[in-house]
This record gives C-alpha cells, structure tokens and sequence, in this order.
C-alpha cells in the first residue's frame, strides 16, 4: 500500500526540494504541496470529513511554512488529526528543538539539508505508525472518528463554587443524547468525581502519565465505564500521586481522548496546577464557575487575569457560570460579566440544594430527578454550549425528551 505524504512547505524553492525527494522515496504517493498553515488544516479537514481513511498517512511541515509557526501547526494537526503523522524539516537539528517538536506532536524530525536516506527512514517509521493507529481506531465499534472531539474544562472561581456537579451533569447531558463522552478528574489532590458517582476504581489518569503513546487499547483500559455509559476517568485515589501528572501528559492525555470521543468534559478543580493549566488551553470551552458572591467573584477575577497573564487563555475565551442563582442577591449575571469581563452564561443554576442533598450524601448524583430544576439548568446549559445531539424536529417544539434509562425532558428557557 502506497503511503501518502502532503508536503507543507511555504517557500518556492523548498517546495521543489521537497517534493522531488519525496517523489523518488519507495512507495511512496506524494500529494500537491500546501503553501500555507491554514491551507494545510482546511485540507486536511475536508479530507477528514470524507472519511479517516482519506487522510494522508504523513504530513511534511518544513520551517519556514506560515502563518502559523511550524511548531503550532503541528500541534494542532496532532490534536485535531491524531491518525496523522507529522515530520518537522528543519535546519535547526538541536536536542533542544527535536524535544519541543516531539512535545508540540510530531513523530520525527529531519534536518535540512535534506538526505534521501534520513527522509526514507523517517517516512517509513511514520507511515507504520500511522497505519497502527488507524488499526487500533477501527478494532472499537464506539470510536469516534471525527476531526476532534469537543473539549470542555470546568474550573471553580473557589473551593465548593459546584465545578464538580456542573462537569458530571453537563457530561451526561451530552451523554444521554447519544454523544461517546468522557468525564475526566483532573482535580489530581482533590477530586471528588468517585465519591459523586458511587464509583470503586483501581485505575486513573495517573496510570497514563508515562506513556509516550497513548493508543485506544491503552486509554481503553485506564477508563471507568460507568452505569450510564460515561467513559471516567479519575483523580488518582492517593492525592500526592497527582503530581505525576505532568502539563506535557495532560496534553497527550486530553489529544487522545479527544481523538476517541465526542464530547470529554474536564474537571479541573479550583486550583490551577501545570496539567489543569494545560487542559484549559486546549479546550473548545473553557467555563469558570462562581455563585453570586464577592469572595467566589473576586476569585473569578482573579483566576480570570491570572489565566491571562500566563497565556493560558484569554478573558474573551472563557465563560463564566453562576452557579446558586437567585433574583434575591444583590450580585446578579451583569454585574459579574462587568467585574470579570467575560462572556457569563445565558443558563444561570438556581440556588435549590435541598433537590441535590440526597442523591449527593448517597453518592448517586447521576440519579437526581429529571424535575430537579438544578438538573434541567445544567442540561440547558449543555444544550447552550452545543454538547448535546438534538433530534431532527426537536429545535422548534417546546421540550425534547432524549434517552437517559427512562425520558430526559431538555426545557427551553423563557427570557424574563
């Protein structure tokens, strides 16, 4: 089987250097060269959208390719199409940048001036790697094979702001309306994601922070399959464990699970460490949740800047979640929008922890009432951030019932 290559190369010059080794490599079926990053992404998502098996097996990144540095657009073609290999060219062949390469996801690195023998070599290890990837992604009957999941981190503005419960129900929203989802804990000293869904487990998101490859069998076996179809995985059981946890394998770890499921929901706790930090970088949705308090917005605040400043994410990209709502307080949504300066939620939750305290003390919070209006806000506000899979027919009425071992009713809310 001829191995596809997709040269991406900026300069004219290059181009034809590229290309013409390429072309002269064994088996090899080289495609017409993108000049550009984002030439490169729009390929291969159109690719993508066929099928997985239209992508090419290797994509060529040379150095000088643009707008976006070399090394972003590999991470990002890494993320988005983890099936596909990528190879950085370069004249810089220091350990230092072979390192960064590896860690922004390329799976080789061949320096400049180009050698024929170096080039073959590293097609060929790329290309096998592609095909097993491809072959494990196939061997599951519940894999997604789309571009990329959509990624969602849920943070606390403090301790007890409810990022935890908001995680777990917009997870079974999402799940329950017939979306692969994947809770994860990455609140590594503190969470609590087991003790909410009776869960007794052995295996957690420390156990994947050593592997270099993280292949769908591997996360197959480290994940928890809950009663209601959650993929989970944990906050390791002994908290100083979580330190193991490195930013560098949280980003494999939320690359692979967003290449096997559709929708991975992230709790991240409220406080900031290196491998919450990464996760909230790369996710679609980044949500920082606060009641309507001046210590729980002050924290906001400063999470909020705090992200910011680091480069994590900025103020725009994040969108806060009041939790414990009520007409009473004197802080409302405006006000915490103002003070933040981010996007607030149009789904406020509503202060009623007497519908929660039962199933809570129990350790059964996926069997709150369907009635409860805590439940049907958070499910709202997944049907708000696009996680959930509206039946055909169901945007215009006025309730949509979906699977959750019984009926799931999703209410639209009435401004005013």
């Amino acid at each position: 089987m001829p191995t596809r290559i997709l040269p991406a190369v900026g300069d004219a010059d290059a181009v034809r250097s590229v290309t013409t080794l390429l072309s002269q490599l064994p088996d090899a079926e080289p495609v017409a060269p993108v000049v550009d990053s984002t030439q490169l992404i729009d390929t291969l998502a159109r690719l993508a959208a066929e099928s997985v098996d239209e992508l090419p097996e290797v994509v060529v990144v040379h150095e000088r390719i643009g707008p976006v540095p070399a090394l972003e657009l590999i991470r990002e073609v890494a993320l988005r199409f983890p099936a596909v290999g990528v190879i950085l060219v370069t004249s810089d062949a220091s350990p230092g940048l072979f390192q960064a390469a590896m860690d922004y996801g390329a799976r080789g690195l061949v320096a400049l001036p180009l050698s024929y023998e170096e080039l073959a070599s590293r097609v060929q290890a790329v290309a096998q790697w592609s095909v097993g990837v491809r072959r494990h992604l196939g061997a599951g009957g519940d894999v997604f094979t789309g571009v990329g999941g959509t990624v969602v981190t849920v943070s606390g503005a403090k301790g007890g702001a409810g990022a935890t419960l908001t995680a777990i129900q917009l997870a079974l929203a999402a799940q329950a309306s017939g979306r692969g989802t994947a809770l994860v804990d990455m609140d590594l000293q503190t969470g609590d994601i087991a003790s909410y869904l009776d869960v007794q487990f052995r295996r957690s998101v420390v156990d994947l922070a050593a592997i270099t490859d993280i292949s769908p069998r591997v996360l197959a076996d480290a994940v928890f399959r809950h009663d209601t179809g959650l993929a989970l995985l944990l906050a390791p059981a002994e908290g100083e464990r979580g330190e193991d946890v490195t930013d560098r394998a949280a980003r494999q770890i939320v690359s692979a699970l967003r290449s096997r499921y559709e929708v991975v929901v992230i709790d991240c706790g409220a406080q900031l460490n290196g491998a919450g930090a990464a996760a909230v970088e790369m996710a679609d949705r980044a949500l920082l949740v606060t009641t309507p308090d001046v210590v729980a917005v002050r924290g906001a605040k400063r999470a909020v800047r705090m992200w910011d400043r680091l480069q994590i994410r900025k103020a725009e990209e994040t969108t806060v979640v009041v939790n414990r709502h009520s007409r009473a307080t004197e802080i409302q949504p405006p006000l915490i929008q103002k003070i933040t300066g981010t996007p607030v939620a149009a789904t406020a939750i509503p202060a009623n922890f007497k519908e929660l305290q039962s199933v809570v003390d129990a350790g059964r919070i996926h069997e709150l009432e369907n009635k409860s209006s805590v439940k049907q806000a958070l499910w709202g506000l997944a049907g708000e951030l696009g996680l959930v899979k509206v039946p055909e027919g169901a945007q215009k009425g006025g309730r949509f019932r979906g699977g959750d071992r019984g009926s799931v009713s999703f209410r639209r809310r009435r401004e005013g």
